[in-house]
Parts: structure tokens; C-alpha cells; sequence
């Protein structure tokens, strides 16, 4: 049988290609339309949406910020950042060029409203102005692209001026027009002060209304675990405790605190990560089988994954900061706008039990740090091993474990690694890995992950974004940590140098139940290192 080759885009007997329709008209506001975020991530993400189709055709992009700008500075600004993404490989959004036809159909219809985001005149302006007949029929997305510690007052004043309000039909099953608010990540700083930031923004407006975003869902592979679980029915029968060993998750960055040494003064890695994009990798991989795929059914079984983690122990955590490391790279310490002798965190190592029937007795740990020597996210779930009985010449006890491994960044894909017989007239196992590679299969397309995330906004679909329940939840799982993390600074900051793999106590934490750190996929070979 000659062998196949697939490119891009062709895959085996599939049906059609669903086509995402675009969205309905509406207007999206900006507040810190002047900021980091919305120039680097949410006006590349509209773009991207632009290009594929999928802005609606009815759009007005309108900024609110404290900047002296006005539309047309602020469309120039926008636009200058663009351009400045053009060939950086390093860039997120990866563009070759800006076209200025998809541009025009970006920023067509702008609006900048200039005021302090405290003063009830300036929702009093932005009300005066959604409320003008247009095109966008009334449809409203406000975006908080602001400081943690604006979220409940801009709400609060967004509702104060009646702009949440939304006109039902007689029937009561849909609006008018529909206003929705996308609030970013921290939400909240532990579990008090996220049930305290609920209770606010839910006076003001209904949970149909409230995205809380995490950026991280919008990863294709994240999205994909899904459907890797449950539309393949050889995982289910082996998805439980009965036959996996535990289960590893990594978020690992190369680059330091760069010029975010105020924020994370303030935060640290185990608030910055581990309640919010951590914790969402391990649902998808932990939920029950949801009876749809529509929010409510998701994110129930999501919430009873968090309900169901214990509180962590302090004593099953792990905490690091990074030192120097060769050719002058900085320590942590030496970092702009950081203490001297700062005790914050820049790695973090946790050990995570879910108490309900499928996964009890199984550990899933933990690790997630920055300066560290590899960039990539990964998810690696270790089977138990087979009983080796009748391959009494093998030296079984060598043998790696067999491995399915799920890549969010940067090759996304997947990879199972498994034992073979070695040819010759011995039996003698070997092990090998298969992959998967999305490169390999779909043509790349253009996305930075806030893509989906937006379009699902705009499109009134709530399954990739967090309900207050599951906010709150996933701070009371890590709460007794960072109480006890506060009592008292570590001794022997930093305890990693840049460039490496983390602290030496991560690998005690694992190393208490017999089990070790999976060397983490090298890129160039896709294979595991050492």
C-alpha cells in the first residue's frame, strides 16, 4: 500500500469544514484603550477577526482612556503597533504586513471618549453617545482592559448610567439589544476579595452579562482536549484512576519579569497562574463527560472538578525565586521596579488532589515558573504500567513509562509514548513515540488566542469564560498556601538560577511518592530530553 501524504488542511475522511458565522452588529468598549493590552493583544485579535471574516459588519470600535487623544491619534496609534509587529517573530501576532483594506473595515467607525474612569460624567458622555441611532443596534461589549483595582468601580459606574440595561422581548426569552462586560484576569487577590468583587459587579449586572476572561482558553489545544477525550472512545475506558499513575502539568517561560516588576511585587507566580490558566488545564482534563457542549453543561462539570480539590496543604507546595544566570542575565532581585530584597515568587510547585470517584488517589502536580530553560505549556498524563511478567529477559525496571502528552505551546500537539519489541530474534521492548502536530495537518492561521475569546463574547456564548462559583472555588483551593506564604519569607531566595529547571525542593515534593519531573519535550526533535 503506498504511503500518504497529507498537507495542511487535509485530514482523514472528514466531513465539511463547519463555517463560524460572524457575528451580529454591535459596538465594543475599550476602557485603557491608551494601554499595553489593548495594542498588543485586542486591537491584533479584531484584526486577525477581520481577516478571517468573523468581525461583524456592523462595527464601531469605541476607546475610553485618560490619554490626550482623540480617534484619529488613537487610530494611528493603533496602527503604528501594528506595523511595528510586521516580520518579529517574536511578536504574537505574527503579521506579514498590515492590510490597510482590512484595516479600514476595523477601524472604519471609531469613537475616543477621553476621562478619568472614576468621574460619573464620563459614563454619562459614553451613555449619550451608544444611545445615538446606529448601525450597531444597541449591542454593547465593554472591555476592561484596566487595572485589577478599576473592575468593580467601572462596573459599578457602567451600571450606575443604566448602560447594562437590556430590553426584553414579551416573551422574555431574548433582548432587544444586548450588553455584555469582559473583565480580566487577577479577579481577585484570594478568595475573600474575589467573593467581594462578585457581589459587587453582580448589583450592577446579571451573570449572562459577565465574561470573566482567561486568555488561555482560547489556545486551540486547550480547546482540543475535549474533543480528544470524549469524541474517541478508546480514552474513556482508560481515563481514570484505575489506570493512571498521575498526572503532570507544565507552564514554564524563558523570559523574567521584564518591565511587569510592579505588577508582580504585587502578585507573584502562584496568584499570577495557578488559580486561573493552571487551574483551567487541569479541568479540561479532570471534568466529567458534559451531557452538551453548551455552557451551562461545561462549566457545571468544571465547577464540580474545583469543588472536588482539596484545600492544598502548605506543606505540598513549592515556592522559588530565580537568581542570575550566565552571559549577565538578572536575577530576580535586579529586575526594575523590584525589592531589593523582595521574598515574591517566580516559581511555583503544588501538589493537587481531586476528591471525587474518578480521580482519587491519583496526584496531579504542578510546576510553573519564569527564567526557566525551556518555554512550553504541557500537560503529561502517565499510565500505570502493564504487568511485565512475560518479558522476563527485559529489564523492565529501565523502561520509560508509557506517556500521553498534550502540547499548548509553542508546537501544538500531541504525543503518545508507548513500548514496542525491538526487531532481532530477542524480545526486547523499546520505547517509541507517535505525534501529532498541528502544523502538520491544518494550515496555521492567524491567532493570538483572544480571538474566540472575543468572538464568543460577541456571539453570547459563555463556555470558555469562568462563573463567580469556579472563580471562588479555585482561590479557596490555593487560600491556605498563600496564607502561610504571608506569615513568613522563605529562606534562601533566590533558590533557582536563570536558565535552569527550578528549585531542588520541586523535585523532593515529587520525589516523596517515588515519582520524578518528566524531562519537558525538546522542540527541534520532539522527543523528551534525557
Amino acid at each position: 500500500m503506498p504511503n500518504t501524504i497529507h498537507s495542511p488542511g487535509q485530514v482523514l475522511n472528514a466531513p465539511p469544514r463547519k463555517q463560524a458565522k460572524p457575528p451580529g452588529p454591535c459596538a465594543m468598549v475599550i476602557f485603557g484603550a491608551g494601554g499595553d493590552l489593548t495594542k498588543r493583544l485586542l486591537v491584533p485579535a479584531l484584526y486577525n477577526l477581520a481577516t478571517t471574516g468573523l468581525l461583524p459588519e456592523h462595527f464601531e470600535l469605541i476607546g475610553v482612556d485618560m490619554a490626550d487623544l482623540d480617534a484619529d491619534k488613537w487610530r494611528d496609534s493603533l496602527h503604528a503597533m501594528m506595523e511595528s509587529f510586521v516580520g518579529k517573530a517574536a511578536s504574537e501576532s505574527r503579521i506579514d504586513k498590515v492590510d490597510e483594506d482590512t484595516w479600514k473595515r476595523l477601524t472604519g467607525h471609531m469613537a475616543y471618549i477621553r476621562g478619568d474612569l472614576n468621574d460619573e460624567g464620563l459614563y454619562q458622555k459614553l451613555k449619550q453617545h451608544i444611545d445615538q441611532p446606529s448601525d450597531t443596534g444597541g449591542n454593547c461589549l465593554f472591555y476592561l482592559a484596566v487595572a485589577d483595582r478599576f473592575f468593580g468601580p467601572v462596573v459599578t459606574q457602567i451600571g450606575k448610567a443604566g448602560l447594562f440595561e437590556e430590553n426584553w422581548d414579551q416573551d422574555g426569552k431574548a433582548p432587544e439589544h444586548w450588553r455584555r462586560v469582559v473583565i480580566e484576569k487577577p479577579f481577585g487577590h484570594d478568595e475573600a476579595s474575589a467573593r467581594s468583587l462578585n457581589a459587587s459587579i453582580l448589583r450592577c449586572a446579571e451573570e449572562h452579562q459577565i465574561y470573566r476572561i482567561d486568555h488561555f482558553l482560547g489556545k486551540e489545544t486547550v480547546q482540543n482536549i475535549m474533543a480528544l477525550r470524549f469524541a474517541n472512545g478508546m480514552f474513556e475506558p482508560i481515563w481514570n484512576r484505575d489506570r493512571i499513575d498521575h498526572v503532570q502539568i507544565t507552564v514554564a517561560e524563558t523570559v523574567g519579569v521584564e518591565s511587569r516588576g510592579r505588577f508582580y511585587e504585587k502578585t507573584g507566580a502562584l496568584r499570577d497562574m495557578i488559580p486561573n490558566h493552571v487551574f483551567q488545564l487541569l479541568a479540561m482534563v479532570a471534568m466529567e463527560p458534559p451531557a452538551g457542549f453548551d455552557a451551562h453543561a461545561v462549566r457545571s462539570r468544571k465547577s464540580d472538578v474545583f469543588s472536588a480539590m482539596r484545600t492544598i496543604a502548605p506543606g505540598c507546595a513549592v515556592r522559588g525565586q530565580y537568581g542570575p544566570g550566565p552571559d549577565g542575565v538578572p536575577g530576580y532581585r535586579q529586575e526594575k521596579d523590584v525589592a531589593p530584597d523582595s521574598a515574591i515568587e517566580t516559581y511555583v510547585a503544588v501538589q493537587v488532589a481531586i476528591d471525587n470517584w474518578r480521580w482519587a488517589g491519583v496526584p496531579f502536580f504542578i510546576r510553573t515558573g519564569k527564567h526557566m530553560s525551556r518555554r512550553v505549556s504541557e500537560i503529561a498524563i502517565r499510565f500505570k504500567p502493564a504487568p511485565f511478567a512475560p518479558f522476563e529477559d527485559t529489564n523492565v525496571a529501565a523502561l520509560p513509562p508509557n506517556w500521553l502528552l498534550l502540547q499548548i505551546q509553542p508546537d501544538e500537539g500531541i504525543a503518545l509514548q508507548f513500548e514496542v519489541k525491538r526487531p532481532g530474534p530477542v524480545v526486547d521492548l523499546a520505547a517509541v513515540r507517535m505525534a501529532f502536530k498541528y502544523a502538520d495537518w491544518f494550515p496555521k492561521e492567524p491567532n493570538i488566542g483572544y480571538e474566540t475569546l472575543i468572538y464568543d463574547v460577541m456571539m453570547g456564548d459563555q463556555t470558555l469564560f469562568n462563573r463567580a462559583d469556579m472563580v471562588e472555588e479555585t482561590w479557596r483551593v490555593v487560600g491556605a498556601v498563600l496564607d502561610d506564604w504571608t506569615k513568613e519569607k522563605p529562606e534562601g531566595f533566590p533558590n533557582y538560577a536563570s536558565g535552569s529547571d527550578g528549585p531542588a525542593e520541586a523535585d523532593e515534593l515529587l520525589a516523596r511518592s517515588g515519582r520524578a519531573w518528566r524531562p519537558v519535550m525538546d522542540k527541534a526533535e520532539g522527543r523528551a530530553e534525557g
